[in-house]
């Protein structure tokens, strides 16, 4: 698929940075491998966006992704959940600790919404839309389709889970979706970010680099 080789952002595009967290930064609970590596490039992107949205893991203690939930289990394996397979993950980003606050590096001061995600204890939530059981809604669609957005533009942590889910949901849910793929970094576990990249396609969402986005 041909992508635009540049995209001037209007007042119906939207920019969702996902998860750009301590947690998931180097030094942290769950360090996303070069994951500071985005906070330079989306606080240039969201320059040039008038609508930006933020996301948040925000997980209480004892969360049912947290490997230390389930005994004899160890980061990084899967277990079976009432709502299918969970990757299990260290402890990370609970609720009002350092790890879990948006990086300082992170300059968008005209966000318009943070979306708190994971904070039901017994289900995980790696897309802004819809959580890991695939029926609880977050109400975020409808508030962009409230606002008039056509096309969502998506970066940030970690490529291959949230952000990639966050990307699959926004297509599924009608809106023109964009990734930008040198603005977000991956886990990259058990093959996770070469099954996002083919989900993606197949999806249709168009994967595009920083430099496509005018201005940058």
């Amino acid at each position: 698929m041909s992508e635009p080789q540049s995209i001037q952002p209007t007042d119906t595009d939207v920019l969702i940075v996902t998860d750009v967290q301590n947690d998931f930064l180097p030094g942290g609970a769950l360090a996303v491998p070069k994951g500071d590596e985005v906070i330079g490039p989306i606080n240039r992107l969201a320059k040039l966006f008038k609508h930006v949205v933020l996301t948040q893991d925000w997980h209480p203690p004892g969360h049912a992704s947290f490997a230390s939930s389930h005994a004899g289990r160890n980061a990084f394996e899967t277990v079976e959940l009432p709502y299918g397979t969970q990757v299990l993950w260290p402890d990370h980003c609970v609720q009002s600790t350092h790890g879990a606050e948006i990086a300082k590096g992170i300059d968008i001061p005209h966000a318009s919404l943070v979306i708190r995600k994971g904070h039901d204890r017994a289900i995980d939530s790696y897309s802004a839309f819809v959580e890991a059981d695939r029926k609880t809604r977050t109400g975020l669609a409808s508030y962009l389709r409230e606002r008039g957005f056509k096309r969502v533009f998506c970066a940030g942590l970690a490529m291959d889970f949230c952000v990639a889910w966050t990307a699959l949901d926004a297509k599924a849910a009608g809106f023109e979706t964009y990734l930008i793929e040198d603005a977000a970094r991956a886990i990259d576990t058990g093959g996770s970010l070469e099954k996002a990249l083919a989900d993606l396609k197949a999806a249709k969402v168009h994967v595009i680099q920083n430099k496509q986005i005018a201005g940058f």
